[in-house]
This record gives structure tokens, C-alpha cells and sequence, in this order.
């Protein structure tokens, strides 16, 4: 099975977007260019094992969810169980909790 470049790429940049991050800012922190990582987003050039896993690092995303998004196991069911049964209101806000506890993380 050949990965789907296009849609590797649109859950990396789906992911650094939610972040706040700038592909700039981005490229920086795993290594690549700014050039390279739009490449990678468009789903243009495919990425080495060990940029994929310091992409991985970086978003905060497992690399199976990468690659074929799908997260295997209980936890990311019953998170995404929780925000379904939540407002859209509500949900909203769950989502900014989320990124601040993930980019606090980082400090």
C-alpha cells in the first residue's frame, strides 16, 4: 500500500495550524526548510523516518495518525466520544484547553 502523500500532508498542516504555528516557525523546530514543508502539506514530496517522527513530536500527534489517520486504542475513542456529546460552544472551548495544555507542554 503506498501512503497518501496529499493526505499526510493536510493533517500535518491541519495540525500546525490549529498550534498557531507559522510553517516558518514550524520547519525550524523539526529541521526541514520552509520550502520542504510545504512541500510535505501539499503532499508533493514524502518525508525520512526521522523527520516524520520529529514532525510527530513537534504537532503532538502519534505517527500511525500521521500516516493513516486512524489512532489505534481507547483513549483518543473516549476524547473523541466526550466532544461529540458536547455543544459546539463548549467544544470550542475544550479545543482551546487542549492547545494551551499541549503547547504549555513544550515549555
Amino acid at each position: 500500500m503506498e501512503p497518501n502523500y496529499a493526505e499526510i500532508g493536510a493533517r500535518i498542516r491541519a495540525q500546525r495550524e490549529f498550534l498557531g504555528l507559522s510553517r516558518e516557525t514550524f520547519a525550524e523546530q523539526i529541521g526541514i526548510t520552509p520550502k520542504f514543508c510545504s512541500d510535505i502539506e501539499l503532499g508533493l514530496k514524502g518525508m525520512s523516518l526521522p523527520t516524520l517522527c520529529r514532525i510527530s513530536r513537534s504537532i503532538h500527534l502519534s505517527t500511525d495518525f500521521l500516516l493513516f489517520g486512524e489512532e489505534p486504542g481507547e483513549a483518543s475513542g473516549s476524547i473523541a466520544l466526550m466532544l461529540s456529546q458536547c455543544s459546539d460552544r463548549r467544544r470550542k472551548y475544550a479545543e482551546e484547553i487542549l492547545k494551551i495544555f499541549l503547547l504549555a507542554e513544550e515549555k
